[in-house]
């Protein structure tokens, strides 16, 4: 009887934590503003036509981040027209990782023809901000009521190893329902690669 009560009380805790743990969709997020690797201040309010945002962080070491980049300049490239750009951030720790600073950052983008900014996130505001615990993890965020909303976060897609293979875009699926007034069909994902370890 003793052990029966000590297992409901320990799945009603685990429930709980299920509960306060929840999905991140519609949490309220900040405006920001970083430096991109070209040297200029970004800001999201540099963007004042913008109906939304689609916000990667990622970094330079990650094997899983390396596999995304044509993908997430098809992205850029696509819903710009359409007044969602896509912000790329770097908040990885540059103690434990000394090949993200901005140096390299910028040598990747340029290296890799990034038709997107790159954003450093040196003091780890906008990550904690946001929430992201690993690279790439993708949010797109939507404004309502002068607000940026988040409307989906975690993979950009359902197959990082193979991008033939995809079968759910979670992103551009939400861009999409979004621009034309509609329920985003998935709101969250396991977001899959390194750990974006935060400093105390």
């Amino acid at each position: 009887m003793i052990k029966h009560i000590v297992k409901l009380i320990f799945l009603g805790f685990i429930a709980l934590l299920g509960i306060s743990a929840g999905t991140l969709s519609d949490k309220q997020v900040k405006d920001f503003t970083l430096l991109n690797v070209d040297g200029k201040m970004v800001s999201t309010r540099d963007y004042p036509n913008a109906k939304g945002f689609i916000v990667v962080f990622t970094c330079n070491h990650c094997p899983f981040a390396k596999k995304y980049t044509s993908r997430l300049n098809d992205l850029a490239q696509k819903y710009a027209a359409v007044c969602v750009p896509l912000l790329a951030v770097n908040s990885t720790d540059t103690v434990q990782y000394e090949e993200e600073g901005l140096a390299n950052m910028r040598t990747k983008a340029t290296t890799e023809h990034w038709a997107f900014p790159y954003l450093y996130d040196v003091q780890q505001t906008v990550v904690r901000d946001f929430g992201a615990k690993k690279t790439p993890h993708a949010y797109v965020v939507w404004k309502e009521n002068g607000n940026w909303i988040i409307k989906y976060n975690g993979a950009v897609d359902d197959n990082g190893a193979e991008p033939t293979k995809i079968t759910h875009a979670y992103v551009a699926e939400a861009v999409d329902a979004l621009l034309a007034g509609k329920e985003v069909p998935t709101k969250e994902t396991k977001s899959i690669g390194c750990m974006i370890n935060l400093r105390q």
